[in-house]
């Protein structure tokens, strides 16, 4: 961590990281305040790290935005969106470590932070009206407690989901993409995401890439992730693990999803993506492919089976291939799931 940005109804404060000794800010994370932070994941990383905690409580605007309709938005974009407010841009590669800052890197620190109250207060109305507010408290307590570590390097690679899907060597790859991940970030004290993130790790372990050109094609990675010798680095732990076999740990059992129901995987899939259409709400908050193949797995507390999502995609697809209900196509209204009547 270089900066910290702070604002609160009376201004914006930028704090010199590398000057001063974040722990006290605990006092502040670890207070009844509402903490409004915009894709908070990899924040909420650095801040346990520096500090030994995150926010008792978290709002976070992607989320918030991602329940009106929005697909992953940039803060750039909800402010020029819902506020009209064109923010300074920043070079992408900045280093963040030099000192001292110039002023148009302070300019861009400030702005990211400036009307990020104004922002929640926008589309926490909007919430409000959609009946939604216990839906985004769920969510963002979701993020805010999922685990952080510590992590052995060797086992990092089970918390990025869409690695379940990967097999054989590109599974291989994708382990040791992720332990070299973890190791970096250790070695240079930034979070994980930072050094490459998730769907850069799926890229290259489904593409084992050889050439550093290669690599820079893929999706997810991006200038930083092969500077300074990392590319080097990284394409060496693909040809070390390709064409080797996946090491799975022992860990708890994950049933297998039955044959019979691997037809209604890209079906529920379609209706999941059509309910989320029609609500406004981006699919991914609703449900992932991964949350379905959970849920016809039948893994226990499977995020489906509980909350608002068991009764708005659960309940209706449990219902579907428990026979108590079909899907039919209307040319009018899509995919349409209706009570099955006997007879």
């Amino acid at each position: 961590m270089a900066v910290v940005q702070v604002a609160d109804r009376h201004g914006v404060v930028l704090v010199d990281a590398l000057a001063v000794d974040l722990a006290p800010f605990a006092r502040v994370l670890d207070s009844p305040a509402v903490a409004v932070m915009h894709a908070a994941r990899q924040d909420m990383e650095v801040l346990e790290r520096a500090c030994g905690t995150i926010p008792r409580t978290l709002v976070d605007t992607q989320l918030e935005a991602g329940f009106l309709g929005y697909t992953s938005p940039s803060l750039a974009t909800l402010l020029e969106r819902e506020l009209k407010l064109r923010v300074p841009k920043a070079d992408r590669l900045t280093d963040w470590l030099r000192r001292p800052l110039r002023p148009a890197q302070l300019t861009y620190a400030a702005a990211d932070v400036a009307h990020l109250l104004e922002l929640h207060d926008l589309l926490w109305a909007r919430i409000e009206e959609r009946g939604r507010v216990a839906w985004v408290q769920e969510a963002c307590e979701e993020l805010r407690t999922e685990y952080r570590g510590p992590r052995d390097p060797e086992d990092s690679w089970r918390r990025i989901k869409e690695i379940r899907h990967l097999k054989g060597s590109s599974l291989a790859v994708a382990q040791a993409v992720a332990a070299w991940r973890e190791r970096r970030a250790a070695e240079t004290d930034q979070t994980p995401r930072f050094v490459l993130s998730d769907l850069a790790v799926v890229s290259v372990a489904s593409a084992a890439p050889t050439t550093v050109e290669e690599l820079r094609s893929l999706r997810g990675v991006d200038g930083r992730n092969v500077r300074g010798g990392l590319a080097e680095e990284l394409l060496a732990a693909v040809a070390a693990a390709k064409g080797s076999r996946p090491v799975r740990a022992p860990g708890p059992a994950v049933p297998e999803l039955p044959s019979e129901l691997r037809p209604a995987v890209p079906l529920v899939s379609a209706w999941v993506s059509q309910r989320s259409r029609d609500l406004e709400l981006e699919t991914s908050l609703l449900a992932t492919r991964a949350d379905l193949e959970d849920l016809l797995r039948g893994v226990p507390d499977a995020r489906l089976t509980h909350g608002w999502r068991a009764e708005i995609v659960g309940e209706p697809i449990r219902r579907l291939v428990e026979g108590e209900a079909t899907l039919a196509f209307d040319r009018a209204r899509g995919l349409v799931l209706e009570d099955r009547h006997p007879g």
